[in-house]
């Protein structure tokens, strides 16, 4: 290749208006998500760091008492998967967008107040709502996304537009981290509501540029909408292999992701206390950002372009691999630190658009229905298997050295995971194929 950055940079003259517009919506999404990801973690830790959090006469620390909060962000996400897959029956695109930005709109100025002197019941219901807007706003762009482009395009257009949502992880967290001593929670909440008013306006100019025809659903509308919206993406799942491939990818990330989180975390509690939990965590996250950006640049367009979408599905797994290793040899604060950068660093790059190119040779129904269900109850419901399996370990071993052990469980994890991954490529490719052959017929 002549020019390094031609895979990256591979856009036609009529594309760019739509891919510049969802670099736009997905860099505004993401820099609210690492704005709100900080605020929600640090107030949850400070809050319980003190005196650890009592249900039921059992004392949990902090960071476990955050692993009963990803449990209850499970039925949190069943309701969002049902609200979802009845809007997706009568809405698409950006009108989906729409609707959920002012939902969270309404939200932030209603938490504006309630989190001026927070207590207990605010923390939860913050630290709930955080994950809340990560789910439905990256499941809608990422549904908006895939339905507005055609799988030809897709190889090379994800590395464009995935680079909004890197470069608002690098501006979120950065912000954050200068600024965190110096806002309060309402401030950084009226600073949301201007970016989902600004997520308005990208959704809007994204839908007029949209070159792909809104395609029928194949179903019928009538025989549809009979289904019912809380088990219909679960019935299209579970009657593709290719599907259940992709289910196996989120779902087994999603355990070791909550895993090595949760030895993240504890790392931190451990070795630090009071406002130094937040300035570490901001500090991190920042890091693990900048590599994001770095990864998404020069590596993620370059090689879903040359080798291919399969390939790209792999890097995660090697980083993770080597993260969790290192972490089992040298549990200290700084190797436990990096471990949010070995799975996120990536996990935000290369790994998110490799999996969401998944999803372009599906189905309408598949790419809103199916893919709610799998990025909304799938994910929630794999972390409640990691809350399990992170709480039953170290109420066994009951000290901070047991924490290193988690890493063999996510090494034995990890196996399936390319299994799945190497299936779900060779499934892309060969659809990939067919497509270039129907299209070189006359």
């Amino acid at each position: 290749m002549k020019n390094p950055f031609q895979a990256f940079m591979d856009v036609r003259r009529a594309e760019w208006p739509l891919a510049l517009a969802m670099l736009t919506y997905f860099f505004l999404v993401i820099t609210s998500f690492w704005i709100l990801k900080p605020l929600k973690k640090g107030l949850f830790i400070e809050y319980y760091d003190a005196s650890g959090f009592d249900l039921l006469g059992v004392q949990f620390t902090a960071a476990q008492a955050e692993l009963l909060a990803k449990v209850l962000n499970m039925l949190v996400a069943f309701v969002a998967v049902v609200v979802f897959t009845w809007l997706s029956r009568f809405l698409r695109r950006q009108q989906l967008s729409f609707v959920f930005a002012g939902f969270f709109i309404v939200c932030y100025l209603l938490f504006t107040r309630w989190l001026d002197q927070p207590g207990g019941g605010a923390v939860w219901s913050f630290y709930l709502f955080g994950d809340l807007f990560s789910t439905l706003m990256v499941a809608t762009f990422f549904a908006f996304l895939n339905d507005a482009v055609y799988q030809e395009t897709a190889r090379r257009l994800y590395g464009l537009v995935g680079l909004g949502g890197v470069l608002g992880g690098v501006f979120g967290s950065t912000v954050v981290r200068v600024n965190i001593d110096n806002l309060t929670y309402p401030d950084w909440l009226w600073i949301c509501s201007g970016l989902a008013l600004l997520i308005v306006f990208a959704a809007w100019l994204a839908g007029r540029h949209v070159q792909v025809p809104l395609a029928e659903e194949p179903e019928a509308s009538a025989e549809s909408v009979q289904h019912n919206p809380a088990t219909e993406g679960a019935r299209l799942v579970f009657r593709s292999h290719y599907l259940l491939s992709i289910v196996a990818i989120v779902g087994l990330y999603e355990i070791i992701s909550t895993i090595m989180d949760f030895q993240f975390t504890a790392t931190i509690a451990h070795y630090l206390s009071g406002p130094e939990i937040g300035a570490q965590f901001a500090l991190v996250f920042s890091i693990t950002n900048w590599v994001s950006l770095i990864v998404q640049l020069f590596f993620t367009g370059l090689v879903m372009s040359r080798f291919g979408v399969g390939i790209a599905l792999l890097v995660l797994p090697c980083t993770i691999a080597m993260g969790s290793t290192a972490f089992l040899l040298f549990p200290v604060l700084w190797m436990g630190s990096l471990l949010n950068t070995a799975d996120n660093g990536f996990s935000y790059s290369i790994n998110q658009s490799a999996k969401e190119a998944l999803y372009v040779p599906t189905t309408p129904a598949e790419k809103y229905r199916a893919k709610a269900f799998i990025d909304m109850f799938v994910q929630r419901f794999a972390k409640a298997v990691a809350v399990l399996i992170s709480l039953g370990l170290t109420f066994a071993f009951g000290d901070f050295d047991s924490l290193r052990y988690l890493s063999l469980i996510t090494l034995l994890l990890l196996v399936l995971w390319v299994a799945a991954a190497r299936y779900a490529g060779r499934v892309f490719r060969a659809s990939e194929e067919q497509a270039a052959a129907a299209n070189s017929q006359p």
